[in-house]
Order: C-alpha cells, then sequence, then structure tokens
C-alpha cells in the first residue's frame, strides 16, 4: 500500500462561496474522495488547524507521497515544518505541489529559487501531453481543456526540470511548464498546475487520473538519509 498524506491550508473554502460550493468539505476532502477507490493507496488528510499543521515527525514517518495545496496561507506553515517536510523528501518522501503550491516554503526551498511566474484569473486551458510515453501520462489523451482556470504563464523561476510532462496554453496566449518533475536525493517531486479553488479542476477525469499516476511514480519504497561522515580509504590495508 502506499501511504498517502493531502496536506490543504483549508481557508478559502471557509470564506470564499465558489470555493465551499465546488469543496464543500475542502479541497484536501475531494481528492481523498477520488484517491479512496484506487485499492493500492491509503490516505489521511492534514490541514493548517491541526497541531504542526498535521505534520508531525509521526504523520511524516507514515507518509510515502505527499500532496501540497496551499494558497494564501504559505505564511502560516512554522518554519520548524517546513525543514521537516524538506528533510523526509530527501530521504526519500514523494512530493507532489498542486497550483499554487508553487510558492509554499517546502517547494521554493527545495527549488532553491522564488519560483514566480506570471497570473491572471479565469481562462481557458488546453493541457498538451508532450512526454506521451511518461508513467504521469498514461491513459491521458493528446491533450485536454479545462474551461475556466487561474493563468500561470512564463517564465517560471524555477530550476531546470528533469522532465516536462505537460504544457498548459492558454487562451489568452500564455504558454506554461504544466506538469514537470525534479529529484532531490532520494525524493521524487511533480509540480502540477491545474487546480485554482475557485474552478472544477479537481473535478476533472483527466486531472485526476494525472494525479493517481504521479503519486505511484513519486513512490519510494526506499528511505535512505545520505550521510556525511569521515570515511577510511577501503584500498588501506592492501
Amino acid at each position: 500500500m502506499i501511504r498517502v498524506t493531502i496536506f490543504n491550508e483549508f481557508l478559502h473554502e471557509k470564506y470564499d462561496g465558489e470555493a465551499k460550493r465546488l469543496y464543500p468539505e475542502g479541497i484536501h476532502a475531494h481528492i481523498q474522495s477520488f484517491l479512496k477507490s484506487e485499492q493500492d493507496l491509503t490516505v489521511y488528510t492534514v490541514t493548517l488547524d491541526d497541531p504542526e499543521c498535521g505534520l508531525t515527525e509521526e504523520v511524516l514517518e507514515n507518509t510515502d507521497v505527499l500532496l501540497w495545496w496551499g494558497h494564501m496561507g504559505h505564511h502560516l506553515v512554522p518554519d520548524e515544518v517546513v525543514e521537516r517536510v524538506w528533510r523526509r523528501v530527501l530521504d526519500g518522501m514523494g512530493f507532489i505541489p498542486l497550483h499554487s503550491g508553487h510558492h509554499s516554503k517546502v517547494f521554493r526551498r527545495l527549488m532553491g529559487t522564488t519560483c514566480n511566474l506570471h497570473w491572471r484569473e479565469n481562462d481557458r486551458e488546453r493541457i498538451w501531453t508532450v512526454s506521451p510515453g511518461h508513467p504521469i501520462a498514461a491513459g491521458i489523451p493528446a491533450y485536454f481543456e479545462l474551461e475556466h482556470e487561474e493563468m500561470y504563464g512564463e517564465p517560471f523561476a524555477i530550476p531546470e526540470p528533469d522532465e516536462v510532462i505537460f504544457l498548459g496554453w492558454f487562451a489568452g496566449g500564455e504558454a506554461f511548464r504544466a506538469g514537470v518533475t525534479f529529484r532531490r536525493e532520494n525524493g521524487r517531486i511533480f509540480y502540477f498546475q491545474p487546480g485554482h479553488e475557485d474552478y472544477p479542476s479537481f473535478h476533472n477525469d483527466h486531472v485526476q487520473r494525472i494525479i493517481k499516476n504521479a503519486i505511484r511514480w513519486a513512490y519510494n519504497p526506499v528511505r535512505y538519509r545520505i550521510p556525511c561522515p569521515w570515511a577510511p580509504s577501503p584500498e588501506q590495508g592492501h
């Protein structure tokens, strides 16, 4: 079984009428609902309301892949929690930041950059599958469309990705690297752009399939913390 934890700051759904209508129990609960049917996944959710944002040492020790949705509350995540998650990713925990998770403290720490971009609300997006042979793209057509989504535009201030799986094109003319992968030590990272709180992107079958595929790709059954000890020469005495 792959142990999945979903972190959602759970703020918009309390105060934003449209977000509450689309995700009445929270974005985390909605994502959990479409992952629950997968026989190889166990899914747990946490929010900012939980002690230590729910991301305690025990929770992270029992998490194989962490999904992250945040937007207006990035600054509310304590630095000690960020440090804890960052270390776990380096040890081998998969990490999937969604939508505005690009500005989360954890993702910025892992990237070492601002992760800034251009943005505009309410645009039509066509998502192109540019690496159709990648496991994250399994079962995804050459392209699909989201009638309403927040435009994210280049330049996207991230390091060069290991792989670009999806490219977003917007009706306003912008293009964006909408699905990209990175490896940091033993951890696999997939950033996926769709998922604005006021639009039904997480209700889309293709978006849901991509998230399921990404969880399985990011899963690493091996946890290993790379040490930094002094080491004698193995040739000594020979």
